[in-house]
């Protein structure tokens, strides 16, 4: 499409002559034309030097864009409702039995099936809150608190199998039964610094790692518990030897190998087999 603007000059010097502009439009290069256009002013006019030159370009083309989105609103016509037909004409159509029922939507289900989760470096888990961390002897237990606690403002109660904590006047911050026993007399808290009470549970059975601290709460996956060093080194020999075990047993399950009592039985087949060669085993079925 060609568009041709041409206008004569005029011969009054009060108006500004007009020169012509040819250019041919294409509609698959539309920016080839509108280069042509900047060229034409470019040399037949100062326009483009002025510093505001392309912000009433800019402003020329957005006038242009609402110009265009109001031309599609108007064309944009109401939908007629259609008169509705004599009832006695319209057969009703029977929707199947399954379909007379509202749409349940599935909700998601809560992912209890997860599993447990990962300790935190402490062997615990930290919670909202609050957190804990465990040896094979003690828990200890840390929960915020506004900062200017004072020790008398705080209520804990610990018994053998239930921890209760709170401030007073306000709704209890743990209030549940404990994963596992633990010795009353042996238990303590403090507050450190005004602003954080640490409770130390000393466990009744101290040759098991606990999953939670309070029944109910997301429980960890003990095989993953990774206890220091230097306590082992702490223990007697035969709590040591004890835990030592424990810990290479887990990590054989990890890596679905067979446990220490397992390998133990298996080299006491061995030696029997060794012992007696006479015996056939070869169909022999061994748990």
């Amino acid at each position: 499409m060609a568009i041709i603007s041409e206008v004569e000059e005029e011969s009054s010097s009060s108006r500004p002559s007009m020169l012509p502009f040819r250019a041919t439009f294409d509609s698959s290069n539309p920016l080839g034309f509108l280069q042509k256009v900047f060229d034409f002013l470019g040399q037949q006019s100062d326009f483009l030097k002025k510093p505001s030159a392309e912000e009433e370009i800019s402003a020329a083309v957005r006038a242009v864009k609402e110009k265009l989105r109001q031309a599609e609103k108007e064309s944009v016509k109401p939908v007629e409702k259609k008169p509705v037909e004599n009832k006695e004409s319209v057969k009703p159509t029977l929707a199947p039995a399954s379909s007379s029922k509202p749409m349940e939507v599935e909700k998601p289900k809560e992912d209890k099936e997860a599993g447990p989760i990962v300790p935190n470096k402490g062997n615990g888990t930290d919670l909202e809150n609050y957190s804990w961390v465990q040896t094979l002897q003690e828990v200890t237990v840390n929960i915020p608190v506004p900062t200017g606690t004072k020790a008398r403002s705080v209520v804990c109660e610990i018994k053998k199998n239930r921890l209760k904590l709170g401030l007073k006047g306000q709704d209890p911050i743990i209030d549940g039964e404990l994963y596992r026993p633990v010795k009353p007399d042996d238990c303590y808290w403090n507050i450190e610094d005004q602003k954080m009470i640490s409770i130390l549970l000393t466990k009744q059975d101290q040759m098991e790692w606990w999953k939670c601290c309070v029944k109910g709460e997301p429980e960890i996956d003990t095989q993953k518990v990774e206890p220091e060093n230097s306590k082992l080194a702490d223990l007697d020999p035969e709590t040591r030897s004890t835990v030592e075990k424990m810990m290479f047993d887990q990590r054989q399950k990890q890596m679905g190998l067979p446990t220490s009592d397992e390998l133990q039985k298996q080299d006491i087949l061995k030696k029997f087999m060794s012992q007696h060669p006479e015996m056939d085993f070869s169909n022999a079925k061994i748990n």
